[in-house]
């Protein structure tokens, strides 16, 4: 690594924090100073191989060391104050998706890192896949004319759900906000923000009233973009076989597409101009390219803005924040209106 490349730490091996620590030992494009989590074995051997020091306290390594950068890839429930105390001084923070627990908490985080003058990133690994970022440019080229319906799904295996999970004071919210986000993130990230947001939700425990205290494992989500665009976004967890799945279609006029993450479809009625491509790439790929955009924000940001910046991510964090509304009043609810408020209270506060 060179003596010139930003410092860092990392909160949290889990893994995010592995595939991060790696990305950056592969890449070398930070300096690794310190790495915590509460296993201290765990800590202990990813010190080891990134020659650096090892902590099982966060609260210790944010305030032990200077820093430019922390990555954070620890649970928010586990570290809200660190990265509080983080932003204070004056780190740019990289924080695995999502910002946090709830809308108002991730706008804390943004009002923060504002104040203090910082950049606060969100790691969307997808972003940075081969297909997606196909995808979003080939939307940015119009490549689709007059699209009128998105539909997002993925599925994933409940059986390796830790215990926090499930508990909607730790976790915020369920399989939406933890496995659905990278497919909303991606839909926002081509197209507005949905005017009107309705949501069901439920889970599958043996009885009403166990229902109220746990988080959901499956939620359905319309969004109505505009009144010739609209699109769901389904997100479960079961222990059902088969390998875990996240599609992406949006139906256009004259085509349709289909992405994954290892392969990208543009389909037209007649077959003739169907196009098809794969792609073979490991998800630490993501990593790696997401990290080195990163980094050449911190170096050169007039010139690289940030990929997934905190702020860009409270437009996800209203639209999840609306779902989780609707989903308990029975009515749609607007985002614009969640981030029209935000907006107010902000002005306020700087006001004071």
């Amino acid at each position: 690594m060179g003596s010139d490349n930003p410092t860092a730490a990392i909160l949290g091996l889990n893994e995010a924090g592995q595939r991060l620590l790696r990305a950056a030992l592969a890449t070398g494009c930070l300096q690794i100073k310190a790495v915590a989590d509460p296993d201290s074995q765990r800590a202990a051997k990813a010190a080891a191989e990134a020659r650096c020091e090892a902590f099982s306290d966060y609260r210790q390594l944010v305030v032990q060391n200077q820093l430019d950068c922390l990555l954070v890839a620890a649970e928010t429930h586990t570290c809200d104050e660190q990265i509080k105390v983080a932003l204070r001084r004056k780190f740019h923070i990289l924080k695995t998706a999502p910002l946090a627990r709830t809308f108002d908490e991730s706008l804390a985080y943004v009002q923060m890192a504002e104040s203090e003058g910082v950049r606060l990133a969100v790691a969307n690994p997808a972003r940075f896949r081969g297909s997606f970022r196909a995808a979003h440019a080939l939307l940015a080229r119009c490549r689709l004319e007059h699209p009128f319906l998105i539909t997002a799904f993925c599925r994933l295996d409940a059986a390796d759900q830790p215990p926090w999970r499930a508990d909607p004071g730790l976790a915020g919210g369920g399989v939406l906000l933890h496995d659905g986000y990278p497919l909303l993130d991606q839909v926002l990230w081509s197209f507005s923000l949905p005017e009107q947001v309705y949501a069901l939700k439920t889970n599958q425990a043996p009885d009403k009233q166990q229902r109220l205290y746990r988080t959901e494992d499956t939620a359905l989500v319309s969004l109505r973009f505009t009144e010739t665009l609209m699109g769901s976004l389904v997100a479960m967890r079961h222990n059902e076989a088969g390998p875990v799945r996240a599609t992406i279609e949006i139906h256009a006029q004259d085509a349709y597409l289909i992405v994954a993450p290892d392969r990208l479809e543009l389909r037209t009625p007649d077959g003739r101009n169907d196009l098809n491509w794969r792609y073979e790439e490991d998800e630490q790929v993501a990593f790696e390219r997401l990290l080195e955009n990163f980094v050449r924000t911190l170096r050169s940001p007039a010139e690289y803005p940030l990929a997934s910046s905190g702020a860009e991510n409270l437009r996800n964090m209203a639209v999840l924040e609306s779902a989780y509304l609707s989903a308990k009043t029975g009515f749609p609810e607007q985002p614009a209106r969640i981030l029209q408020l935000a907006g107010n209270s902000a002005r306020t506060v700087t006001s004071v």
